[in-house]
């Protein structure tokens, strides 16, 4: 195998495959990046077996000439050198050649590197998807949806089914939900599909939707999603992003969601988030960085905490309106922060049931996205 790439172009693509190397697998090939050149260009693809990205680089696109003299063939070669040469370079092309032992030359300018590579034949082949499920959104969408739910994912095993984001798909409507059982998430979005199509009980690994939002592009260029019983690809230009779907039925969250509310207020976002996070530089020296609310007789809403070994703060918020019974209650502010950040409205609606039931956190401006925090039970 021999060619000759732009050296930006190699780089680019290493550094997206190399996202789903594993630095704690078992399996040695594993730890490396495979490289296949064809006569029309080449494939980088990396895998740790949860996630895997497939990378094409073709020979030339539009006025670009990217590669040069390809002599097809394949290697693996270890990702934690690759990358690390590749960007140190010194000249503007890269030659990387191999021979039937799998010693890969890699040039370019003066500079002369030789790596021990590994038979590609050996290397475990990409999931064969049929695609029969697809569906299609805009890049940056798909992006918001991930950033808007992620947070909300377990982040420990006991529940593995929790570690995942929910996805749904009915009557063109994708529904994205997240909980780790002390907080839920649910985003929504009208979406381009087959009228046929339809899903429910996908469950995607937080950690693989966090590596997919770093290769999404920030622009509304369409990508397309094939799901199937275990494995989830999503193409993006010449990238191809696989992810196991996690083994399990996702708690039915929609019966949590209360339906009434006893008290409603309206608050700035950005106002309100600013009282918290003050507020949680004191609280997150205590065990569960609690934070609590009220409302006053004078219709202002009290933020406060209090950590015995450290200090008090306290600060008063004016919300658009109060409607309702008075409110007393105390939650965990980093999940608090978290919703608000993700919420993408100048103004929110908080909707209380009681003072130790679920309360609601939604967008004054839209309906796609409901937050649910638990409260706290405190002695104070």
């Amino acid at each position: 195998m021999k060619f000759t790439i732009q050296r930006e172009q190699l780089t680019n693509a290493i550094n997206i495959v190399s996202k789903a190397v594993s630095s704690r697998t078992t399996i040695p090939i594993l730890t490396g990046i495979k490289i296949v050149a064809h006569e029309d260009g080449i494939t980088l693809t990396a895998s740790d077996s949860d996630i895997s990205i497939e990378q094409y680089v073709p020979m030339e696109s539009g006025e670009h000439q990217w590669i040069e003299d390809i002599t097809p063939g394949s290697v693996v070669l270890p990702s934690k050198f690759l990358g690390e040469i590749v960007r140190k370079l010194p000249g503007e092309q890269v030659t990387i050649s191999v021979n039937e032992r799998f010693i890969t030359t890699i040039s370019s300018g003066r500079s002369e590197f030789n790596l021990n590579g590994m038979n590609a034949e050996d290397y475990p082949c990409l999931p064969q998807i049929e695609e029969d499920k697809i569906l299609s959104l805009p890049s940056d969408l798909l992006k918001t949806m991930i950033r808007q739910t992620v947070f909300a994912v377990a982040t420990t095993e006991t529940r593995p089914i929790l570690t995942g984001v929910m996805w749904e798909l009915r009557d063109g409507q994708l529904s994205l939900v997240a909980t780790d059982s002390h907080r839920l998430t649910t985003r929504k979005a009208s979406v381009e599909s087959a009228a046929s199509l339809s899903f429910d009980n996908v469950v995607i690994p937080g950690k693989s939707l966090i590596e997919l939002s770093k290769v999404l592009p920030d622009d509304d260029q369409l990508v397309d999603l094939v799901i199937t019983d275990n494995q989830i690809l999503v193409k993006i230009n010449y990238i191809l992003f696989y992810s196991r779907i996690l083994d399990g039925t996702y708690p039915d969250t929609s019966r949590i969601i209360p339906q009434n509310t006893k008290t409603e207020i309206i608050l700035s976002t950005k106002e309100f988030l600013g009282a918290i996070e003050r507020a949680s530089l004191l609280a997150r020296e205590g065990k569960n960085n609690i934070v609590r609310l009220f409302t006053r007789p004078d219709g202002m809403v009290e933020i406060s905490s209090n950590t015995p070994e450290v200090g008090k703060v306290t600060e008063e918020v004016a919300p658009s309106s109060v409607d309702g019974e008075d409110v007393k209650i105390s939650f965990n502010a980093k999940y608090m922060i978290d919703a608000l950040r993700a919420v993408d409205s100048e103004n929110i609606r908080i909707g209380f049931t009681g003072a130790m039931s679920p309360f609601i956190i939604r967008p004054t401006e839209h309906d796609w996205i409901l937050h649910l925090i638990l409260p706290v039970r405190t002695n104070q």
